[in-house]
């Protein structure tokens, strides 16, 4: 019998010992595992959507709501701005490009962006079919967008108003879809874009709608009324970032959020809270494979004549360490594969969740820090196990057997 088998029997010899190191061996790898795929998802995601926008120009309000609205379309816009004095702003010296933002409808769910032909070069946008919107109500899609609501070119669609799918409807105009983009792994993926005359145009009928609070409605009743939600602003140099903020929070009726300080501030309140939970997880790794540690040191007492038989049948020391250490990886790589399924299982869930309503997924498939953990977890199953392993291999032969 092979020493991988002998130590299979040794472990189910003692079941309960057993199964409380794996279930805390699993316990702290889910927690681990799952962290660290959420935190390098969650930082890809802000990360790869910030394409290099230095500062966002829209309603006072939230600095935070302002980003998340207009950078990711996670939350409600802060409110509306004057598209005058956006344009304005984007002549300023300091300012090297500007790309506004006008929010008010969806699609099932999927937020209808007026904006310009720049903004889907910000993420690299290329066309998988079709041709970029050119007139009012014509819209081009983002591949994810396409998939999920079935949407193709030539099919047409009327926008609902607001930010929420069952709201009124704007049956009196209809978007054609003109085009779709290639997936981008970033929000152009999940964006319906038009320009932003479609946008006026579709509230300016029937003036100032009602609407419910944090809905946010573009409209137009002449051509000093002319709204949008935001302004994404590129600055020209270094000066831009140190005096173009603080001169459009002071002399302009609008506010400067910066992507890189809103998200820097975002990491730095959830840091804590990972971390805690990171220490917890290794706190509850240690204790263990101190339980690892435990069981297999008292296991040698109760199986030295066990031991001492093997080696009168030939077996060397060096097998009988082989043996014991065995058994210590055997209960680690049993808790990383148990900690690590589950932790696959809950990015699912949690990827199922924030798809559905914020439509951003987890990738829930392995990656390098998987094999990182794994070599983690061999090397304490291999520690907790080497003084029992060095123990066994001492055992006197005709000290034992002669008792």
């Amino acid at each position: 019998m092979n020493i991988f088998c002998i130590s299979i029997r040794n472990i189910k010899a003692k079941p309960l010992t057993a199964t409380l190191s794996i279930v805390l061996f699993a316990t702290g790898v889910f927690i681990i595992s799952f962290l660290l795929l959420a935190k390098d998802q969650l930082t890809t995601h802000l990360e790869k959507n910030v394409a290099g926008i230095n500062m966002v120009a829209g309603a006072k309000g939230s600095p935070l709501q302002l980003i998340l609205s207009t950078i990711y379309h996670v939350d409600y816009p802060t409110g509306n701005i004057s598209y005058d004095e956006a344009r304005r702003l984007g002549k300023n010296p300091l300012v090297a490009r500007t790309v506004p933002i006008a929010l008010g409808d969806n699609y099932k769910g999927y937020r209808i962006v007026g904006t310009t032909a720049d903004y889907a070069a910000l993420y690299g946008g290329t066309l998988q079919t079709g041709t970029l919107w050119a007139a009012d109500f014509e819209v081009t899609i983002g591949a994810k967008t396409a998939e999920i609501t079935g949407l193709k070119v030539g099919d047409r669609f009327a926008g609902v108003h607001g930010f929420i799918e069952t709201d009124h409807i704007h049956g009196e105009h209809r978007y054609t879809v003109t085009g779709i983009f290639e997936r981008t792994g970033t929000v152009l993926d999940q964006v319906i874009l038009t320009n932003i005359s479609s946008v006026w145009r579709i509230h300016e009928h029937g003036g100032d709608e009602e609407h419910e609070e944090g809905e946010e409605t573009v409209h137009l009743q002449d051509e000093q009324d002319r709204e949008i939600t935001a302004l994404l602003v590129f600055y020209r140099n270094a000066m831009g970032a140190i005096s173009l903020p603080r001169y459009v929070n002071r002399n302009t009726n609008m506010q400067a959020a910066s992507p890189a300080i809103e998200l820097n501030r975002l990491f730095s309140l959830m840091g804590a809270s990972i971390q805690t939970i990171g220490l917890i997880a290794y706190l509850i790794i240690f204790i263990s494979g101190l339980s690892i540690f435990v069981s297999l040191f008292h296991a040698m007492k109760e199986r030295k004549y066990e031991l001492a038989l093997i080696r009168v049948m030939g077996g060397s020391k060096l097998r009988i360490f082989a043996l014991v250490v065995t058994e210590g990886l055997t209960i680690a790589v049993t808790g990383f594969f148990i900690g690590t399924v589950l932790s696959k299982a809950a990015a699912f869930g949690v990827s199922w969740y924030t798809e559905g309503t914020f439509h951003y997924g987890m990738d829930t498939l392995g990656s390098l820090k998987d094999f990182v953990l794994l070599a983690g977890s061999l090397l304490i199953g291999l520690l907790a196990s080497f003084l029992p392993a060095i123990k066994a291999m001492k055992t006197d032969i005709s000290k034992t057997l002669s008792r």
